[in-house]
């Protein structure tokens, strides 16, 4: 076994894998590798792999990792240990010879007591071929998480169709996700439900969710919890009326949250009002207009409004992209164009516009019905400066500057979003590191920690936010976000 130079970190170097974690159990399964658990549960999961030699790699782990060592500079097994569980790494693996012939039966005692998993690496098995080995397992989890993804898919796209839609998309979405769905209405009672029975304590505390979650401004669309011994999430259906989705289920698996947002994006459509007066009356604008009427002409039958444009760029390219993205606004009025255009809606203007998920949104101020066009030119404008500043929604704002371009409450809550993958720590360092023009130096002097913990913290931050810190324009937003109230 081949043993790095003491403070190397060559796992870490490597980018975070966006895979699901995988578990120790499957990585001990691995025959090939010999491994071998010495203490701890192989209950856990593994995100990644970081091999360091240092006396003490506090300040080089992030949390969820199988710490590789070979314990060159192992002298306090119980301090050593005390350090990695503080760090938060998943698991320990210790390799044996050429420093020990055997694993230090005080470092056994440690993770036995501190409940940190203890895999014992044998003399044939490098560190590296660990390695390589859950990479390869967290690959064939990431592909066995997409062919689930779309088998269910699939299978509420088809009970969508049936003559009794709802209730066959929700035993279809309690089948595949092994749990219990249900519907709410506004006022919180159940309108329809389907799979297994849960625990009353169960379904009092999804009820409880669900009233969480709500078409209100400003509220939450979605909120997760545990209740019952079940693992609880609520959505809020895009329709208008207040109806809620609650899922309850054993576990929480990856993709768990896209079926169902798939199920959301079917129920929306599905529970939509429809009001044969507002059809009728929209239907006449549009045939006036057809006819040669002029615009207040056609603007007096579709109503006074206000309304606002709303241009969108973005969806993943599914028959059912633009009509969720409706359906999350709440308005059946909604333009598809054609590629490369963006999509138009027009809505209400007191109907609440929030960032949607996989687009990028541009509005116009809100408009009588015979200055849509004006609203129109804004809201293309708007987008046009959404997809510029990587922005999920701008608004026309007619005052000068930044700062009157965008709400005060929603950069705040934007910036919320934004940053909410990272820890603090990790908010502080990548602050003073913008503060400072990206100098590893200067930060880690400011921060009086080792440049090797500056440049991983950075590292792991880029990965968490899925940006490229190096992209002026991506450094000018996060540093808005981390002074954003």
């Amino acid at each position: 076994m081949s043993v790095p130079e003491p403070g190397s970190t060559p796992a870490a170097a490597a980018p975070a894998s966006p895979a699901p974690p995988v578990p120790l159990a499957a990585l001990l399964a691995r025959e090939e590798l010999g491994l071998r658990l010495r203490a701890g549960s192989p209950d856990v999961s593994l995100h990644w792999v970081h091999t360091s030699e240092m006396a003490d790699p506090y300040p080089y782990l992030l949390g969820g990792e199988l710490l590789l060592t070979a314990g060159v500079q192992l002298t306090d097994p119980a301090r050593y240990v005390a350090r990695v569980v503080a760090a938060g790494a998943a698991a320990l693996g210790f390799g044996v010879t050429p420093v020990y012939d055997t694993v230090p039966p005080e470092l056994v005692d440690a993770c036995a007591r501190l409940g940190l998993p203890l895999i014992e690496v044998p003399p044939e098995t490098p560190f590296t071929a660990v390695a390589r080995a859950l990479w390869r397992l967290m690959a064939q989890a990431r592909l066995h998480e997409l062919r689930r993804v779309s088998e269910a898919q699939q299978s509420l796209a088809t009970a969508a169709a049936r003559p009794a839609p709802v209730p066959a998309v929700l035993g279809a979405l309690a089948s595949r996700l092994g749990g219990r769905a249900v519907l709410f209405g506004a006022d919180g009672t159940e309108s329809a439900a389907a799979g297994r029975a849960v625990p009353p304590a169960a379904a009092r505390a999804l009820a409880d969710l669900a009233a969480v979650v709500g078409p209100r401004p400003g509220g939450p669309a979605t909120a997760s919890g545990d209740g019952g011994g079940l693992t609880l999430a609520a959505y809020a259906l895009g329709g208008g009326d207040g109806l809620i989705l609650g899922v309850a289920t054993e576990r929480r698996e990856p993709g768990d949250h896209t079926i169902a947002g798939v199920a959301v994006v079917l129920l929306s459509l599905l529970t939509a009002p429809h009001r044969a007066a507002d059809v009728t009356a929209r239907d006449t604008a549009l045939v006036r207009l057809l006819l040669g009427a002029d615009p207040a002409g056609a603007a007096a039958v579709l109503g006074p409004g206000p309304w606002t444009v709303v241009h969108a760029r973005g969806g993943d390219g599914t028959p059912f992209a633009v009509a969720s993205l409706a359906a999350a606004l709440g308005t059946p009025l909604a333009d598809p164009g054609a590629a490369p255009g963006p999509v138009r809606l027009l809505l209400p203007a007191t109907a609440p516009l929030v960032p949607q998920p996989g687009w990028t949104l541009g509005a116009g101020a809100p408009a009588a019905a015979d200055a849509l066009a004006a609203a129109d030119a804004q809201a293309g404008r708007a987008l046009r400066r959404a997809e510029a500043s990587r922005t999920p929604l701008v608004r026309h704002r007619d005052a000068a500057g930044f700062a009157g371009l965008v709400d005060r409450d929603e950069a705040a809550a934007y910036a919320r979003t934004l940053l909410a993958p990272l820890s603090e720590p990790l908010r502080e360092t990548l602050r003073a590191w913008l503060s400072l023009h990206g100098s590893w130096d200067r930060t880690a002097v400011a921060l009086d920690v080792h440049r090797n913990t500056v440049r991983q913290r950075i590292t792991r931050c880029a990965a968490l936010l899925g940006r490229d810190l190096d992209d002026p324009d991506v450094r000018m937003e996060l540093w808005f976000a981390l002074r954003a109230p």
